[in-house]
């Protein structure tokens, strides 16, 4: 796709474009007449030198997208976040207080640490949490980029009168493009002239049938969907041959149109960036409070005396603030979405921003564009009814495996077989859909119509009967004849002509004089008509897509000897199709087909499961109401009379108010045009709904885009709305949602843990810096000669605990193993806070006992305390003070690693599953052995202030640091008994 660098080039290019047709109406204006306007000979083609020149000037022709965004602009936006923005100031004050102290301090001293590490560590953590974060949004990237196809790599064109293919993205206003069955549409074009052309524009306007188009002169503007005489850029042609000249290319066609419609929709941030900078509002607010609230406390009892005051002053900040936020927060948080997004690829579900998958996992609406998406878009041959009765043919899509039963799943008669077999017949020769296999894959050539009466015919064994007949005529399709014969000869008795016709059924009809029952033949009756089409009346009303069939031996070997023939000199016919009064009458009917897109068989399934997790399908086409309304029934996505709005039902809808409420109750909308689209998924967010929006073409991508979380189709999505979505799907499988839908609430489950664990553990490190400094003469952390500011833990011992003893144990949380009711629960609302009242409140709590542990544990080894040792009182103040931080320090560090065990489950007891979780345990060890490097390997206890601890001493940390987890659970064994007796189920 071209760069959209220079937004000034593009425009001019496209107003370029515009201007060689001077504001005309291609649609509206004689072929020629266009073709005169685009300076181009229909006959010959532009000349290479021209078509080289208008490369130039008018850019290649591809769609313009928005400006790679640089390597190093995608680095620094990983440090975007609140928490970021808090440790960033923590930063900051850091240095300001170290170069404070440096500055003042007095000639011949060390004036404090040569460096400041404080600020230098916290920079060094925010960088690694970066640089994990870009690594792995490039990894998401390339395997996106793995997945893009283009649609049409190569083109033929006419060029100095011959016929050449070239790159796509070298076709130029007034290329004459050569269209061919299997050919994607690679430009806007008029057409100049048309042999049975018909064209899927599925992608562009949800229509599943291909389109008829002839060149023909329109008389008046209409829709897209009904230009008959144009052709649009990402199309593809089912069957017949064509020739067009381009009007447009790049972003001045249809799909450039819808693509730029997608730069007026701005990115939302996700419910989890919203409640993490929510979190991260509160804990800046909290800290601004606490310090403030600390230092005037300070300021009013003991008064500032000096700049030292003032630099022990701007440490406490910096301390509370390292103390509230969980540095590691940011690295865990990218590791453990990082690793959803493995899994979900796996699940072949690619996530292209990691905090897009716990959005999917709160879903509660999932949007679906029908055709492709819950369908298999392979038109399938149903039913097939005849004068003697009706059978149904199994199987779904182009493998022809299935076989002919009775509607009811009875057998079927010989004479309703015989009738079957002979409509089969006739659909299967008057047809020119071919059906392939490729390596154990089943490919169609043509329109998927036909293919599916080619199908239906294998199937039945129907096909053997065709293999004697060579086709020697043909009087092709228009959408004015409404049918199609080809007179065969059969190679078995003499060379005999039959005419083999097909059509919609009321039309093919009215050239019948006979009908087909059984073996014999008689006339068609007036009670016959009346019956057909009323069976006609009734397919059509259960969504089926109908085609007649019929046929009349013309009883001669030679074409020219059929009575009402025009023959030349010669003997030879050479215009059958403009004889077709002569062949196409009196003709045998022997019934007719129903034909549908049919929906993937595992959908059913994955729509019933998302019901069960509270989230509600809805189906958005540009198809037919009854069709669209069937597929929905038989999805389960509708009761069996559920109706469809359309397109223009919600246009009459003129208020927010009316459009939101049926939105509210309706789950199918048909005929709908882009922008309803867009409508409908801005309704149901306006209601509260997390809304996911699956499509594959381009009239989804806008769509898409807008929604909380987009999903297009990795196989047959287009390039537009791959670009638009945050996820893609590998194998186009609605039920890979549901997968992922299970895995974001896995993933969401998760965080909830490891945020009960980081912050429960954070509070408790606030509570115990601001207790020790509130109750450091009580405790004996200041003695009474002390001056100034003694904080009870060192700000390196904080960044200790939150960097690596405590990001092991939560990154471990980050894998626990999904509990079994994921899917039976309701989608949480968008109001709902990923931390609620009750989660604020355990973490209160737990950190109120870890606070008042780690302080008892510190006062016990420092003079003059409340429960002091007196073995102590041999020591200097210093060696009690660097002796009592070791201990708090490691009863903080142990407590952290009990509540690592407590914060699996907000109700449940953690002896409960207590093995599951092997990584858990792996990384409880891991920080045990780090806290026992930092207290006995020598070079570390000046930089991290501590001292080696004697047997008696880590008794005492880990017999305080167990008050953790038995107050969690004696606070999780009264919230059960609460919840119990108000009827309430266990929370996860």
């Amino acid at each position: 796709m071209v760069d959209r660098n220079d937004q000034t080039d593009v425009s001019e290019a496209t107003k370029a474009q515009e201007a060689l047709l001077h504001d005309v109406d291609p649609s509206l204006t004689d072929a020629n007449d266009v073709a005169k306007a685009l300076n181009v000979d229909p006959a010959t083609g532009l000349s290479s030198d021209e078509a080289k020149r208008r490369l130039e000037k008018f850019g290649p022709n591809e769609l313009a997208s928005a400006p790679p965004v640089p390597k190093w602009k995608k680095f620094l936006a990983q440090f975007e976040d609140p928490l970021v923005y808090l440790l960033l100031a923590a930063t900051v004050i850091s240095t300001i207080a170290w170069f404070v102290e440096r500055m003042n301090a007095a000639p011949g001293s060390e004036g404090g640490e040569p460096l400041p590490f404080d600020s230098i560590v916290i920079v060094l953590i925010l960088i690694v949490n970066a640089v994990l974060g870009y690594i792995q949004e490039a990894r998401a990237e390339q395997a996106v980029a793995a997945l893009a196809q283009m649609t049409a790599p190569q083109t033929s064109v006419l060029r100095d009168g011959q016929v050449v293919r070239v790159n796509t993205s070298e076709v130029v206003p007034g290329d004459i493009v050569v269209l061919g069955e299997g050919d994607t549409v690679s430009a806007d074009g008029r057409l100049l002239t048309a042999a049975s052309l018909r064209i899927a524009e599925a992608s562009l306007t949800g229509e599943s049938v291909p389109v008829g188009k002839k060149p023909e002169t329109l008389e008046s503007a209409k829709a897209l969907g009904d230009r008959a005489n144009m052709v649009f850029n990402g199309t593809s042609v089912t069957q017949g041959t064509g020739r067009a000249v381009v009007t447009g290319t790049g972003m001045n066609t249809q799909v450039g149109k819808i693509a730029d419609m997608l730069s007026q929709t701005e990115d939302e941030a996700t419910p989890l960036q919203k409640e993490l900078a929510h979190v991260s509002k509160i804990l800046g607010i909290a800290v601004c409070i606490i310090a403030a609230l600390v230092i005037v406390a300070l300021f009013i009892t003991e008064g500032f005396t000096g700049i030292e005051d003032v630099i022990d002053s701007l440490l406490l900040a910096v301390s509370l603030a390292v103390a509230a936020v969980p540095e590691g927060l940011a690295a865990i948080m990218t590791v453990v979405l990082a690793l959803g997004v493995q899994r979900m690829a796996k699940h072949h579900a690619i996530v292209k921003k990691l905090s897009s998958v716990e959005t999917l996992g709160s879903a509660s609406v999932i949007c679906s564009d029908k055709t492709g998406t819950l369908t298999r878009n392979e038109m399938t041959v149903e039913r097939v009814v005849t004068p003697s009765g009706e059978v149904s043919i199994t199987g779904t899509g182009y493998a022809p495996v299935g076989q002919m039963v009775g509607v009811d799943g009875s057998d079927v008669s010989e004479a309703v077989r015989a009738e079957v077999l002979s409509t089969l017949v006739a659909g299967t020769l008057a047809n020119d859909g071919d059906l392939r296999e490729n390596n154990g894959k089943w490919e169609i050539v043509g329109d998927p119509t036909e293919v599916s009466l080619i199908v239906a015919a294998r199937k039945t064994k129907a096909d053997k009967a065709t293999e004697r007949f060579t086709r020697v005529a043909e009087v092709p399709f228009t959408s004015e004849r409404k049918r199609m014969s080809i007179i065969a000869k059969d190679n078995t008795e003499g060379g005999s002509l039959t005419v083999f016709a097909k059509g919609a059924p009321d039309v093919l009809l009215s050239f019948c004089s006979r009908i087909a029952v059984g073996n014999q033949v008689r006339p068609l009756t007036d009670g016959d008509r009346q019956d057909i089409l009323a069976d006609v009346e009734r397919l059509s009303g259960e969504a089926y897509r109908t085609l007649g069939e019929a046929y009349r031996p013309l009883e001669t070997a030679s074409l020219a000897a059929v009575p009402g023939i025009r023959a030349n000199a010669a003997g030879e016919v050479s215009d059958i199709a403009e004889q077709s009064d002569v062949i196409e009458n009196d003709l045998i009917w022997t019934g007719m087909v129903g034909i549908i897109d049919p929906p993937r068989t595992e959908v059913r399934d994955s729509v019933a499961e998302a019901r069960r997790a509270g989230i509600r399908t809805v189906m958005i086409t540009g198809d037919h109401p009854l069709t669209a309304a069937r597929i929905a029934s038989d999805l389960g996505i509708i009761a069996k009379d559920g109706k469809a709005l359309t397109g223009d039902q919600l246009d009459a809808l003129t208020t927010d108010e009316e459009f939101d409420k049926a939105t509210s109750e309706v789950s199918v909308y048909a005929r709908v045009a882009p922008e309803h689209k867009l409508k409908i998924v801005s309704s149901l967010q306006r209601q509260g709904n997390i809304a996911a929006m699956t499509g594959d073409g381009v009239n989804d991508a806008p769509a898409v885009k807008t929604a909380d979380i987009g999903v297009a189709m990795g196989i047959t999505g287009t390039e537009v709305t791959k670009e638009s979505a945050k996820m893609i799907l590998a194998d186009d499988n609605f039920s890979t949602i549901v997968a992922a839908v299970r895995e974001g609430r896995g993933i969401f489950d998760n965080i909830r843990k490891f945020l009960r664990y980081l912050l429960s553990s954070n509070v408790g490190e606030v509570f115990t810096v601001f207790g020790g400094v509130m109750l450091a003469g009580v405790l004996g952390i200041t003695q009474p000669e002390s001056t100034g500011v003694t904080l009870p833990l060192l700000a390196t011992q904080l960044l200790w605990i939150n960097l690596l003893t405590d990001a092991a144990p939560a990154l471990a949380m980050g894998v626990d193993p999904q509990t079994e009711d994921v899917m039976n629960r309701k989608p949480r609302k968008l109001t709902d806070h990923v931390i609620d009242r009750d989660m604020w409140i355990d973490i209160a709590f737990i950190g109120i006992i870890m606070a008042a542990v780690t302080l008892i544990g510190m006062d016990m080894h420092l003079a003059g305390g409340l429960f002091t040792d007196r073995s102590v009182d041999a020591l200097g103040h210093e060696a009690q003070l660097t002796e009592a931080r070791t201990m708090g320090f490691t009863i903080l560090v142990f407590a952290q690693l009990f509540n690592a065990l407590a914060s699996r489950s907000s109700r449940q007891s953690a002896f409960v599953g207590l093995f599951s979780n092997k990584w858990l345990w792996g990384a409880i060890g891991l920080s045990v052995v780090l806290q026992l490097l930092v207290i006995y390997v020598p070079f570390l206890n000046g930089p991290f202030g501590t001292t080696p601890l004697s047997p008696l001493a880590w008794v005492e940390c880990i017999c305080l640091a167990a008050f953790v987890l038995i107050a969690s659970e004696i606070y999780k064994a009264i919230m059960r008994a609460i919840d119990k007796a108000r009827g309430k189920e266990l929370s996860h």
